[in-house]
């Protein structure tokens, strides 16, 4: 890697975890001006962190890999200022988020990312942007965004058992087992969440685990799949999470 090189990540679905459970909760409440800078701030942790994450495991270019993630870092810190000002609450989270991190951490110390335990951490804390997202919107700790944070999870928990179930575990019959029964429990947790209706919204995620967990797939269409499947969240959600 060259060192001038600008430091993106490379998961394709950390862009979709950054961004759908912030628009969650920012459906949730109401649209703020001051969303723009908290998503900024957001995206730039995200930014950050990665960087960081690779330093820890990946000694070469550790100097470049620092670097870009003091960049992005100082960027997180300018944009959530106002934020924060303006919404001291949102500081509340910082220990959960300390407490998640530690344990990806652990894990790319011991280059074991992909474990399944990482893998739900990592969703949790994505999924408590919706929470903050909801608290700028004039939400508060209430059940609402216990809820926007439950969806999150749940979705993004999906996907998790899907990419597995067409790659790396795709020969593991128990995996595909644990896929396919995961989607039919969703709709028993969404009727005790109180929202029955938001099956719709995993309509399409529950139809990819049944349609394709166990078969080779190219990593490209894997990806137009999760893009559409994201996307049709979104606009279900946005319809159906005050119902």
């Amino acid at each position: 890697m060259k060192k001038r090189t600008i430091v993106i990540p490379h998961e394709h679905g950390g862009w979709a975890m950054v961004s759908v459970p912030f628009l969650l909760g920012l459906f949730a409440g109401k649209p703020q001006l001051m969303h723009l800078p908290l998503f900024m701030g957001w995206l730039f942790l995200y930014l950050s962190s990665y960087p960081f994450l690779q330093s820890m495991k990946n000694r070469a270019n550790r100097r470049h890999w620092i670097k870009w993630g003091t960049i992005y870092g100082l960027l997180a810190a300018c944009c959530l200022v106002p934020s924060l000002v303006s919404h001291p609450a949102l500081l509340y989270f910082g220990p959960l988020l300390l407490a998640l991190l530690s344990v990806n951490i652990w894990h790319t110390r011991r280059k074991s990312e992909r474990a399944l335990l990482n893998d739900l951490c990592a969703i949790l804390m994505f999924s408590l942007s919706g929470a903050a997202a909801y608290l700028v919107g004039g939400g508060g700790w209430d059940r609402m965004m216990a809820t926007v944070v439950l969806f999150s999870f749940l979705y993004f928990t999906s996907s998790v058992f899907f990419v597995k179930a067409i790659f790396r575990e795709r020969e593991n019959k128990r995996w595909i087992a644990y896929t396919r029964a995961y989607h039919v429990l969703l709709p028993l947790v969404l009727w005790a969440a109180g929202h029955p209706w938001m099956i719709l919204a995993y309509a399409f995620s529950a139809a990819r685990a049944f349609a394709f967990a166990g078969k080779p797939m190219r990593p490209s269409r894997a990806g137009m799949i999760e893009i559409v499947g994201a996307v049709l969240f979104v606009i279900f959600s946005a319809m159906l999470i005050q119902r």
